[in-house]
Protein backbone atom coordinates (compact mmCIF):
# COMPACT_ATOMS: atom_id res chain seq x y z
CA UNK A 1 0.00 0.00 0.00
CA UNK A 2 1.22 3.73 -0.91
CA UNK A 3 1.63 6.27 1.46
CA UNK A 4 -1.24 8.00 -0.41
CA UNK A 5 -3.59 5.15 -0.22
CA UNK A 6 -2.86 4.67 3.47
CA UNK A 7 -3.58 8.07 4.46
CA UNK A 8 -6.45 8.09 2.95
CA UNK A 9 -7.70 4.63 4.15
CA UNK A 10 -6.61 6.32 7.34
CA UNK A 11 -8.94 9.34 6.88
CA UNK A 12 -11.98 7.18 5.94
CA UNK A 13 -11.42 5.12 9.20
CA UNK A 14 -11.33 7.97 11.24
CA UNK A 15 -14.86 9.23 9.35
CA UNK A 16 -16.54 6.24 9.63
CA UNK A 17 -15.24 6.11 13.50
CA UNK A 18 -16.59 9.33 13.89
CA UNK A 19 -20.12 8.55 12.03
CA UNK A 20 -20.24 5.54 14.46
CA UNK A 21 -19.98 7.63 17.33
CA UNK A 22 -22.99 10.07 15.74
CA UNK A 23 -24.75 7.23 15.25
CA UNK A 24 -24.65 6.08 18.56
CA UNK A 25 -25.54 9.15 20.55
CA UNK A 26 -28.23 9.50 18.57
CA UNK A 27 -29.35 6.34 19.75
CA UNK A 28 -28.86 6.89 22.91
CA UNK A 29 -30.49 9.97 22.88
CA UNK A 30 -33.60 8.07 21.15
CA UNK A 31 -33.25 5.41 23.85
CA UNK A 32 -33.58 8.18 26.84
CA UNK A 33 -36.59 9.37 25.39
CA UNK A 34 -37.95 5.97 25.38
CA UNK A 35 -36.82 4.89 28.83
CA UNK A 36 -38.83 8.48 29.80
CA UNK A 37 -42.45 7.28 29.13
CA UNK A 38 -42.11 4.80 31.93
CA UNK A 39 -39.21 6.31 34.41
CA UNK A 40 -40.21 10.05 34.02
CA UNK A 41 -38.43 13.10 32.88
CA UNK A 42 -34.93 13.20 34.25
CA UNK A 43 -35.43 9.96 35.55
CA UNK A 44 -36.99 10.83 38.84
CA UNK A 45 -39.69 8.00 38.17
CA UNK A 46 -43.59 7.60 37.99
CA UNK A 47 -45.93 7.51 40.83
CA UNK A 48 -48.38 6.10 39.54
CA UNK A 49 -51.10 2.52 39.87
CA UNK A 50 -47.51 0.91 39.31
CA UNK A 51 -45.01 3.02 41.29
CA UNK A 52 -41.81 2.96 38.76
CA UNK A 53 -38.44 3.26 40.28
CA UNK A 54 -36.05 6.49 39.78
CA UNK A 55 -32.99 5.55 37.99
CA UNK A 56 -31.41 9.15 38.31
CA UNK A 57 -28.13 9.34 40.62
CA UNK A 58 -28.24 5.38 40.34
CA UNK A 59 -24.99 3.28 41.05
CA UNK A 60 -24.47 2.09 36.89
CA UNK A 61 -22.96 -0.93 37.98
CA UNK A 62 -26.14 -1.66 40.23
CA UNK A 63 -28.44 -0.78 36.78
CA UNK A 64 -26.24 -2.80 34.85
CA UNK A 65 -26.94 -5.83 37.20
CA UNK A 66 -30.70 -5.44 37.29
CA UNK A 67 -30.78 -5.38 33.50
CA UNK A 68 -28.93 -8.84 33.37
CA UNK A 69 -31.20 -9.87 35.96
CA UNK A 70 -34.11 -9.67 33.95
CA UNK A 71 -32.81 -11.22 30.95
CA UNK A 72 -31.37 -14.33 32.94
CA UNK A 73 -34.96 -14.52 34.87
CA UNK A 74 -33.29 -13.67 38.08
CA UNK A 75 -36.29 -10.87 38.04
CA UNK A 76 -39.33 -11.19 36.42
CA UNK A 77 -40.66 -8.49 33.95
CA UNK A 78 -41.74 -9.11 30.55
CA UNK A 79 -41.79 -5.16 29.29
CA UNK A 80 -38.10 -4.97 31.32
CA UNK A 81 -37.13 -8.13 29.85
CA UNK A 82 -37.68 -7.16 25.99
CA UNK A 83 -35.52 -3.71 27.16
CA UNK A 84 -32.87 -4.96 28.72
CA UNK A 85 -32.19 -8.32 26.37
CA UNK A 86 -31.95 -5.62 23.17
CA UNK A 87 -29.63 -3.35 24.55
CA UNK A 88 -26.09 -4.05 23.41
CA UNK A 89 -23.08 -3.33 25.94
CA UNK A 90 -21.97 0.00 24.63
CA UNK A 91 -25.51 1.54 24.82
CA UNK A 92 -26.03 0.11 28.54
CA UNK A 93 -23.20 1.75 29.41
CA UNK A 94 -23.68 5.10 27.89
CA UNK A 95 -27.15 4.78 29.59
CA UNK A 96 -25.64 4.10 32.81
CA UNK A 97 -23.56 6.64 32.56
CA UNK A 98 -26.07 8.87 31.52
CA UNK A 99 -28.63 8.17 34.55
CA UNK A 100 -25.68 8.45 36.67
CA UNK A 101 -25.20 12.03 35.95
CA UNK A 102 -28.69 13.41 36.80
CA UNK A 103 -29.83 14.52 40.25
CA UNK A 104 -33.75 15.94 40.20
CA UNK A 105 -35.46 16.10 43.82
CA UNK A 106 -37.52 13.31 44.90
CA UNK A 107 -41.20 13.59 43.89
CA UNK A 108 -41.80 13.03 47.40
CA UNK A 109 -45.14 12.19 48.94
CA UNK A 110 -44.33 10.21 52.52
CA UNK A 111 -45.74 10.93 55.23
CA UNK A 112 -43.69 13.20 57.30
CA UNK A 113 -44.09 11.64 60.50
CA UNK A 114 -42.52 8.49 59.78
CA UNK A 115 -39.32 10.19 58.65
CA UNK A 116 -38.02 10.19 62.19
CA UNK A 117 -38.58 6.35 62.92
CA UNK A 118 -37.30 5.33 59.25
CA UNK A 119 -34.16 7.78 59.58
CA UNK A 120 -32.87 5.90 62.59
CA UNK A 121 -33.39 2.49 61.40
CA UNK A 122 -31.58 3.31 58.89
CA UNK A 123 -28.64 4.61 60.39
CA UNK A 124 -28.56 2.53 63.55
CA UNK A 125 -30.78 -0.40 63.05
CA UNK A 126 -32.38 -2.64 64.92
CA UNK A 127 -29.65 -4.50 67.26
CA UNK A 128 -32.32 -6.33 69.50
CA UNK A 129 -33.64 -8.09 66.32
CA UNK A 130 -30.68 -8.09 64.84
CA UNK A 131 -31.17 -5.92 61.57
CA UNK A 132 -27.80 -3.85 60.30
CA UNK A 133 -27.80 -0.03 59.80
CA UNK A 134 -29.11 0.30 56.27
CA UNK A 135 -26.04 2.85 55.99
CA UNK A 136 -23.59 0.16 56.62
CA UNK A 137 -23.93 -0.98 53.07
CA UNK A 138 -25.97 1.60 51.36
CA UNK A 139 -23.82 4.18 52.51
CA UNK A 140 -24.54 7.14 55.23
CA UNK A 141 -26.11 9.34 52.28
CA UNK A 142 -27.96 6.28 50.70
CA UNK A 143 -25.84 6.52 47.32
CA UNK A 144 -25.08 2.89 47.19
CA UNK A 145 -22.05 1.40 45.86
CA UNK A 146 -21.22 -0.49 43.07
CA UNK A 147 -24.25 -3.18 42.83
CA UNK A 148 -25.52 -2.26 45.81
CA UNK A 149 -27.85 0.36 45.01
CA UNK A 150 -29.01 4.49 45.98
CA UNK A 151 -31.79 4.43 48.26
CA UNK A 152 -31.54 8.11 48.04
CA UNK A 153 -34.70 9.65 46.72
CA UNK A 154 -36.27 6.70 45.49
CA UNK A 155 -40.05 6.39 45.01
CA UNK A 156 -41.86 5.90 48.37
CA UNK A 157 -44.39 3.56 47.18
CA UNK A 158 -41.97 1.53 45.04
CA UNK A 159 -39.65 1.04 48.12
CA UNK A 160 -42.62 -0.41 50.35
CA UNK A 161 -43.41 -2.42 47.34
CA UNK A 162 -39.96 -3.67 46.96
CA UNK A 163 -39.32 -4.38 50.06
CA UNK A 164 -42.30 -6.25 51.16
CA UNK A 165 -42.15 -8.59 47.64
CA UNK A 166 -38.68 -9.07 48.05
CA UNK A 167 -38.59 -12.73 48.37
CA UNK A 168 -41.17 -13.14 45.24
CA UNK A 169 -39.25 -10.40 43.13
CA UNK A 170 -35.44 -10.75 43.13
CA UNK A 171 -33.54 -14.01 43.31
CA UNK A 172 -36.12 -15.76 41.32
CA UNK A 173 -33.73 -17.90 39.07
CA UNK A 174 -31.50 -20.45 41.45
CA UNK A 175 -29.54 -21.51 39.17
CA UNK A 176 -27.84 -18.20 38.88
CA UNK A 177 -26.04 -16.78 42.18
CA UNK A 178 -27.61 -13.46 42.89
CA UNK A 179 -26.91 -10.17 45.02
CA UNK A 180 -30.32 -10.23 45.86
CA UNK A 181 -29.84 -12.96 48.53
CA UNK A 182 -27.66 -10.59 50.37
CA UNK A 183 -30.80 -8.45 51.36
CA UNK A 184 -33.52 -11.14 51.83
CA UNK A 185 -33.15 -11.65 55.77
CA UNK A 186 -33.37 -7.82 55.66
CA UNK A 187 -36.20 -7.28 53.72
CA UNK A 188 -38.20 -10.66 55.50
CA UNK A 189 -37.29 -9.48 58.81
CA UNK A 190 -39.19 -5.69 58.42
CA UNK A 191 -42.52 -5.67 59.71
CA UNK A 192 -44.93 -3.53 57.25
CA UNK A 193 -44.18 -0.41 59.85
CA UNK A 194 -40.81 -0.46 59.23
CA UNK A 195 -40.73 -0.92 55.88
CA UNK A 196 -42.57 1.93 55.61
CA UNK A 197 -40.57 4.27 57.70
CA UNK A 198 -37.71 3.42 55.88
CA UNK A 199 -39.27 3.79 52.62
CA UNK A 200 -40.25 7.40 54.22
CA UNK A 201 -36.98 8.54 55.13
CA UNK A 202 -34.91 7.50 51.83
CA UNK A 203 -37.68 8.95 49.99
CA UNK A 204 -36.78 12.47 51.23
CA UNK A 205 -33.14 12.55 50.93
CA UNK A 206 -31.15 13.94 47.85
CA UNK A 207 -27.35 13.86 48.43
CA UNK A 208 -25.26 16.53 46.01
CA UNK A 209 -24.49 15.20 42.78
CA UNK A 210 -21.27 12.84 43.00
CA UNK A 211 -21.48 12.38 46.73
CA UNK A 212 -18.96 9.67 47.40
CA UNK A 213 -20.48 6.67 48.84
CA UNK A 214 -17.94 6.35 52.27
CA UNK A 215 -18.60 2.68 53.57
CA UNK A 216 -15.28 1.07 53.74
Amino acid sequence: MGFAAGILTFVLAGAVSAQHRISLSGDVQAKVSYCKDCHGVSAQGFNGYYPIPRLAGQQPEYIENQLRAFTEHRRTNNIMFNVAHSLSPAMINALTAHFASLNPPPIGGAPRQLVATGRKIFEDGMPEVNIAACAACHGPEATGSGVIPRLAGQLYPYMIKTLSNWGRERGQNPTIPDTAAIMSPVAHSLNKSQIEAVAAYVSTLRPPRGTPNTVQ
